[in-house]
């Protein structure tokens, strides 16, 4: 089936930021913010829904207040079923990396999140081809997963985006069988350690999109996720497959907005539900991170675009627009160029901060095969080369917003002010 509307769920690239001196080869020309402004106008043009058809004005939240994060429950080694049995709890996710905080004088590790927008296991296995990597070489990820992949065609009506009709979404509803083997993908991934978060519901950017939606709408988009992820067995009518061995409002602490649009609103609005990270920012340099109305801010990055005078946000979308502007099945010819292109900009950016800052790296990608699959060919190429260097940690968001937490605040604001190139001597940092 095909999943999307091509291409939906794109980044935006932001230059809200000065390169610090340290990084002065790469620093963004005139040209290269002609080129981000045009990344930005060719992206919000992709992602315009057709605006034909009547839709609901009314954005009210219907739900009374916003659903608390379950307690941890005292852990009796059995496994407890919640609701219909979509869900249970069995104990603390095991696997998972142990924060600990750094001595004086240490080099903190080098993290890298890798993290997927939609976490649909379609028939091209994508989702349970990088969770299998990921078991292979010792890292987790973070899977974001889209409510309504969830939610049978037929039961579309319960979707409520909103300012949008009952049903209507800017991405194709799964298949039944593509319901079964996501579920099944969910539960392999939670049980070797990996991170599930949200990627919403009706991914629906630009007009009428998260950018315009009020705090109360992305609580209403934030309460249909859980709704749909917490009673597949009742909108699917599945009773042989086993119930998913984790709690939803406690796992799920962390997402990304559709297109990085509308996360001041979006803050606000999971200040209730206990959420620990947010991965909405549209770009920044490579940084370590801080928080924003009291949540981890985990954006994408600039990285050094190989070959080019500016820097590239540091997911496929922005790869795609700058090779063959935004299509999908650009010239072939060029596909090996642009492959090699896009590693090295991983690589690029990578060395830099391992040799560096140590700042974390984070990569976002969507499961697609745009021009001829380079980018899911990028990624299987890089994570062997940067997960099994020394002191390299390949994690999830949540890990990562662990181990943040257990750090002194003052370590954190010394490690943010360093540049991303720059290699300071660690006891004058970390004290």
């Amino acid at each position: 089936m095909s999943r999307k509307k091509p291409p939906t769920g794109r980044r935006r690239a932001t230059t809200g930021r000065r390169v610090p001196a340290a990084t002065r080869p790469q620093v963004l020309t005139l040209a290269a913010f002609l080129v981000v402004a045009s990344l930005v106008a060719g992206y919000l043009a992709l992602n315009r829904q057709d605006d034909t058809a009547p839709t609901a004005a009314s954005g009210k939240n219907t739900q009374a207040a916003a659903p608390k994060p379950s307690p941890t429950p005292k852990w009796d080694g059995k496994t407890h079923i919640l609701g219909d049995g979509s869900t249970s709890y069995t104990g603390p996710q095991q696997g998972t990396l142990k924060p600990v905080p750094l001595k004086p004088g240490e080099k903190p590790p080098q993290f890298v999140v890798f993290s997927w927008d939609g976490a649909l296991e379609g028939d091209d296995r994508l989702f349970s081809h990088y969770r299998e990597m990921a078991k292979e070489y010792n890292a987790h990820m973070t899977f974001f997963l889209t409510g309504i992949y969830l939610l049978p065609k037929s039961k579309k009506d319960l979707y409520h985006g909103p300012m949008h009709n009952p049903g209507d979404a800017a991405i194709d509803y799964p298949t039944d069988d593509h319901i079964r083997t996501t579920l099944e993908q969910l539960r392999l991934a939670y049980e070797q350690g990996n991170d599930i978060g949200t990627h919403f519901n009706g991914h629906f950017c630009g007009a009428k999109g998260g950018g315009d939606w009020s705090v109360a709408q992305w609580k209403s988009e934030i309460d249909q996720f859980y709704s749909f992820v917490e009673n597949w067995r009742t909108n699917t009518g599945y009773k042989d497959i086993p119930a998913l061995p984790f709690d939803f409002k406690q796992e799920v602490t962390g997402g990304r907005a559709p297109c990085l649009e509308g996360q001041p609103n979006l803050l606000k609005a999971i200040k209730s539900y206990g959420w620990r990270y947010d991965a909405s920012s549209p770009g920044d340099f490579q940084i370590w991170p801080t928080k924003k109305n009291g949540v981890w801010d985990f954006p994408l990055e600039m990285l050094p675009y190989a070959g080019k005078d500016f820097q590239g946000l540091s997911m496929d979308f922005n790869f795609l627009y700058n090779q063959s502007g935004g299509k999908t099945d650009g010239d072939p010819a060029k596909y090996d160029q642009w492959e090699q292109q896009t590693v090295q900009s991983y690589m690029d950016g990578f060395n830099r901060v391992y040799y560096g800052s140590r700042a974390p790296l984070f990569i976002g990608n969507h499961f697609e095969h745009w021009n001829g699959s380079i980018y899911m060919k990028a990624i299987d190429k890089v994570i062997p080369q940067i997960c099994t260097k020394k002191g390299v940690r390949c994690v999830s968001f949540k890990e990562l917003a662990d181990w943040l937490d257990v750090q002194k605040p003052s370590t954190v604001a010394a490690l943010r002010s360093l540049d991303p190139a720059q290699s300071p001597d660690w006891s004058t940092v970390v004290k």
